[in-house]
């Protein structure tokens, strides 16, 4: 794809405006790069419903499971380091893993949400790390790893931290993400927010349920009590209520699954810098090694808490392909652009972030005002439509 054209940016730019006006947008920033270089950096709106405080494009906001992506990279970056393959067991690093019959679990399946630990049986509070900790040690898989997905939406953070702890002796691994990417990169992006910045964090809305949003299989799931989808996001217990996300001792806690407080340019420069090989002003962050497997698929199916086909490759989610043969293999959807190696990560509410290799492109969006269901929706699907003139 050669450099993005006006029309698109003019296109961006209106669907983004067009938002504030009839999409319910209260306070938002998108942040488009391509070969290394901001393109587009759009900031609108207002921090709060009183209209007090503008947000602009150094508002941080909680972007939820956009986390799983950076967190994931710190995993796979600490694998590399102790060279150690995805197809090597979780218990070489984590000896206490073994409980509930894991032996042989892979590191592939923690990554591709295929590990059967999405809920756990043991009630645990999600804040007590050593007791979620002790709990996945003992946890029975809930089915043959490999052999089904289901979204790890809470406990694929903690996994992924205690394998970084674990193999590089850090005391968490949004300090390892700091240490290693954050800092050098200066991403203004964290993994467990230092109190300098809370003031600039905006809180965050809830979305309203309409009644098309209630036909979603998804939410009819999420809503049913002891379905899948129920549990896994309820695993570990607490910080449910929207206005929990917006307490700093949220914020600093460094959850790795939906704990991360960023702007979209910091955002954005993360898969800025993965978009165009791992380097940034000449300096290799990211192994040419991982970067292949953020771009290979290694599990695709309806997922079974997500209630929909979805794609991972090693802790990043792709846009599923269509399996029918009698099709060309096309995707299915293209909240990541209609390239086949493009990958990224949602946030609940309609946060989105990725990266798309082939065209040296990354786009990240935050917000305030949320939306029903754990994937993108119009407000910031239309703007990667209008990127690519889709």
């Amino acid at each position: 794809m050669p450099s993005i054209s006006l029309t698109a940016h003019q296109a961006v730019t209106s669907w983004f405006e067009e938002n504030f006006r009839s999409r319910g947008e209260l306070g938002a920033s998108v942040s488009i790069w391509q070969h290394g270089v901001e393109v587009l950096s759009l900031s609108h709106g207002w921090c709060d419903r009183q209209c007090t405080r503008p947000w602009d494009a150094e508002t941080l906001a909680p972007v939820f499971s956009a986390t799983k992506a950076p967190a994931a990279l710190c995993c796979l970056m600490a694998l590399e380091e102790a060279n150690l393959p995805l197809d090597c067991p979780v218990a070489e690093v984590w000896p206490e893993f073994v409980g509930g019959g894991k032996s042989t679990m892979h590191f592939a399946h923690l990554l591709s949400h295929t590990a059967g630990l999405c809920a756990l049986d043991e009630r645990v509070p999600i804040f007590n790390y050593e007791e979620v900790i002790a709990a996945l040690e003992k946890q029975v898989p809930l089915w043959e790893p490999g052999t089904r997905q289901g979204y790890h939406a809470r406990t694929f953070g903690f996994l992924m931290d205690e394998v970084v702890r674990r193999i590089t002796g850090v005391d968490s691994l949004g300090e390892y993400f700091r240490e290693t990417l954050g800092s050098p990169l200066g991403l203004d992006f964290w993994i467990g927010l230092p109190s300098a910045q809370w003031e600039r964090v905006s809180p965050m809305y809830p979305g309203k349920l309409s009644i098309a949003n209630s036909d979603q299989p998804f939410l009819k799931a999420f809503n049913t009590s002891g379905s899948l989808t129920q549990r896994t996001f309820t695993s570990p217990l607490g910080v449910n209520a929207v206005s929990e996300y917006n307490q700093s001792s949220f914020w600093s806690h460094g959850y790795a699954s939906m704990g991360g407080v960023g702007s979209a340019r910091g955002l954005g420069k993360f898969y800025a810098m993965l978009a165009q090989g791992g380097t940034w002003n000449g300096v290799r962050y990211v192994s040419e090694s991982i970067l292949r497997q953020f771009s290979h698929t290694l599990s695709q199916e309806d997922d079974s808490v997500l209630i929909t086909p979805i794609a991972f490759a090693a802790g990043v989610m792709q846009d599923p392909l269509d399996p029918d043969p009698r099709t060309d293999g096309g995707k299915m959807r293209q909240h990541y652009g209609p390239s086949l190696t493009a990958y990224g990560h949602p946030g609940a509410g309609g946060c989105l972030a990725f990266a798309d290799p082939e065209n040296g492109i990354s786009l990240a969006y935050v917000m305030n005002q949320m939306e029903v269901g754990a994937l993108p929706g119009p407000k910031v699907l239309g703007m990667v439509e209008s990127l690519y003139g889709m």
